[in-house]
């Protein structure tokens, strides 16, 4: 028996000890968990407050009218790629395709191959203009009209282009040349073009790519400084109406600040999403070649600068609107906030209409308030590699992150200060 008792005391200790352990493990959980909670809450509530909002449906139904206005317009104005229907007498070998499609690319053209059962069909064909163009049993070129040597269109240069390169391949079947000799000379390659002096670097023309950049560039400002602006006002009308207190009664700072911050950037996303898919599907249904040739690298990296540019300069904006109370106020903070977008805008809308990306467009794309702008650019522009596009978006997420250290210190110290504007030395003293 007198070993029973203590057995039993000790058993009871451990069960003790065991119990107060697993409440001291669960408390950080459990209080994770709620701080979660709370963020996600601030965050569900600012999102519903945004999507209800006036101003979000007006913004967007506008954006999109303007999206749709720069697609469809070029296209009612030619925009759309013109195609040609060629009627085909004779036999329609490979080659004879493959040279008509080559000559059509030449000027910008498609084409559409009919075959005619005679000559005196596909005249009549040309004579009702069901067909542009017919080549005859692969040694004539007929058309309707003559041309005149002043005609530079696009369909003249087609049949100039097209009777060329026809009169190429008779001349290499009249030759007699062997099959190997054929393949080889059909296959050569272009010889090397070289120039004494380097040249300006100016181009005469934009690839799609390059278009596609510039327009996600102006997407990425707009976008930019209308949510900025969103924090900016949504945390001074907090703090004016002294809501704040109440809210801070509830949760902590750095919640507040988060929840607002995710909730508005999510809003961001989801709008900016609604907008390029708008514009990818009506330029696909209407035939525009305004998104033509675009690489999906290019409406990735717009999508992630437009996430890593709302991520840097929304902190700013949140800690900025922390130390104002009043609406006349607010405009002596914009300006100075938006400088470094404007910088950026100006100086990727300059590099992308110049032909070829400059040193200093390069240098913009690796420094964080000017990233989400250059860098879509140099993607257009095919001038940067994936390593170098993985090390910019590196370089802005660490800067994100200390930015967004110095903001909720900001926020905290600022917050519940009223009366005047709140001096940024102030808080740190």
């Amino acid at each position: 028996m007198k070993f029973i008792v203590p057995a039993l005391v000790l058993i009871v200790l451990a069960a003790r000890l065991r119990r107060r352990r697993r409440t001291t493990v669960r408390a950080p959980h459990a209080k994770s968990d709620r701080l979660r909670g709370d963020v996600t809450l601030v965050m569900a509530r600012e999102v519903r407050e945004r999507f209800r909002g006036r101003v979000f449906k007006v913004t967007t139904l506008f954006v999109l009218l303007v999206v749709a206005a720069a697609i469809i317009i070029p296209v009612l104005r030619g925009g759309k790629t013109k195609i040609e229907t060629i009627g085909i007498v004779g036999a329609s070998t490979s080659a004879l395709r493959a040279t008509v499609a080559s000559s059509a690319a030449t000027v910008g053209l498609s084409v559409h191959l009919v075959s005619e059962s005679s000559i005196d069909a596909a005249k009549s064909d040309l004579g009702a203009g069901r067909i542009n163009a017919a080549i005859v049993n692969n040694r004539a070129v007929l058309i309707q009209s003559s041309l005149a040597p002043t005609d530079i269109s696009s369909g003249a240069q087609f049949v100039r282009t097209l009777a060329e390169n026809l009169g190429i391949a008779k001349a290499f079947r009249d030759a007699n040349l062997s099959s190997s000799q054929y393949e080889t000379i059909t296959h050569a390659r272009t010889l090397p073009i070289t120039s004494v002096q380097p040249g300006s670097g100016r181009s005469s023309g934009r690839s799609p790519t390059q278009g596609t950049s510039v327009i996600g560039t102006v997407l990425i400002f707009v976008m930019l400084s209308q949510y900025n602006t969103w924090i900016l006002m949504g945390v001074m009308e907090v703090k004016s109406s002294r809501v704040i207190e109440v809210l801070l009664s509830a949760v902590r700072p750095i919640q507040l600040l988060t929840g607002k911050v995710l909730g508005i950037g999510i809003v961001a996303l989801a709008q900016a999403s609604l907008i390029v898919a708008f514009a990818l599907a009506l330029s696909k249904a209407v035939g525009s070649n305004l998104l033509h040739g675009s690489a999906p690298f290019v409406v990735v990296s717009t999508l992630v600068w437009l996430v890593l540019g709302y991520s840097f300069y929304c902190w700013v904006y949140a800690a900025a609107g922390s130390m104002i109370e009043r609406q006349d106020q607010v405009q002596s903070l914009v300006l100075p906030l938006s400088l470094p977008m404007i910088f950026g805008y100006i100086m990727a809308l300059t590099g992308a209409s110049s032909g070829s990306p400059s040193l200093l467009l390069k240098v913009l794309a690796f420094l964080p308030p000017t990233a989400p702008f250059t860098m879509p650019v140099l993607v257009g522009f095919g001038a940067v590699t994936w390593w170098a596009f993985l090390v910019s978006a590196a370089i802005s997420v660490l800067c994100t992150v200390g930015i967004a250290r110095l903001a909720a210190t900001v926020y905290r110290r600022a917050i519940l200060r009223t009366g005047s504007r709140v001096r940024l030395r102030e808080v740190f003293n």
